[in-house]
């Protein structure tokens, strides 16, 4: 019996430190995000385009896009393919949510209807690419949602700046997205530890 229950504890340590030896062989994807004819370098999204032969699970979290004081928040999400997105109002009045296309493909076009406030009404983004979020009641109103292949991606703040962490290791394309500016896309390799890859998106 002790025999046994020194191999279930030997086996539940190899584990482990398997787990942690394949973890400490991740690394992370850093860098600056520079604008040509654009006002900001804020809000640009930075990912890991598609991995060839890579099968990616689907993720359980469910982001919130909120719609108050008439705009949509956060003004852009990225999310992996397969992300459940929960559209909240909490807003006095009432919204409808649609999309037009996801990166120009008006098949993928989407009417979410309309819902008072505290309400929610959640979709699946089965498709890479890009939904402008807008609003039929309120046409001031849009906001992006970034559906990337992958779940390596980013958000640069004000100053540009981007941290894709817990990147296996590997050859990859890192593709840039950007509400006024052209798709930039980038060569990296990823090793243990961080990589450096400076970016320049431009009008």
């Amino acid at each position: 019996m002790k025999v046994r229950l020194f191999a279930v504890k030997a086996a539940i340590v190899s584990g482990a430190v398997l787990l942690l030896a394949v973890a400490g062989l991740a690394g992370e994807i850093k860098g600056k995000v520079s604008v040509q004819g654009i006002k900001s370098a804020e809000n640009i999204a930075v990912y890991v385009d598609t991995i060839p032969d890579k099968k990616l699970d689907a993720p359980t979290t469910k982001p919130v896009v909120d719609q108050t004081k008439m705009t949509f928040v956060p003004h852009v999400t990225v999310v992996q393919v397969g992300t459940t997105v929960e559209f909240l109002n909490s807003d006095p009045v009432g919204h409808n949510v649609y999309w037009p296309s996801i990166s120009g493909n008006k098949k993928l076009a989407h009417n979410m209807g309309t819902w008072p406030k505290g309400d929610k009404k959640s979709f699946q983004f089965n498709d890479a690419g890009t939904a402008g979020l807008l609003c039929n009641v309120h046409p001031e109103m849009n906001g992006y949602i970034v559906v990337s292949p992958t779940p390596y991606f980013a958000l640069t703040d004000k100053s540009g700046n981007y941290e894709i962490k817990n990147v296996p290791p590997g050859k990859y394309t890192l593709k840039t997205w950007s509400e006024d500016g052209k798709v930039t896309t980038q060569a990296v390799e990823v090793a243990a530890g961080a990589v450096t890859a400076d970016l320049t998106v431009k009008k």
